[in-house]
């Protein structure tokens, strides 16, 4: 999710579509989210690790 985030973002910039640039920013901020409660010991979705 962080990945296809930060594609959205470059992808967005580089073309000038401010709606790619918004959903990039959008999944990027929910990976990390999700990224930083797995990594604290939290169960997200279910499952120990979020990778």
């Amino acid at each position: 999710m962080i990945v296809f985030g930060v594609i959205l973002l470059i992808v967005g910039f580089v073309l000038s579509i401010p709606l790619l640039w918004t959903i990039g920013v959008i999944l990027l901020l929910i990976g990390l989210a999700l990224w930083v409660m797995g990594s604290m010991g939290h169960a997200v979705g279910g499952r120990r690790h979020y990778f």
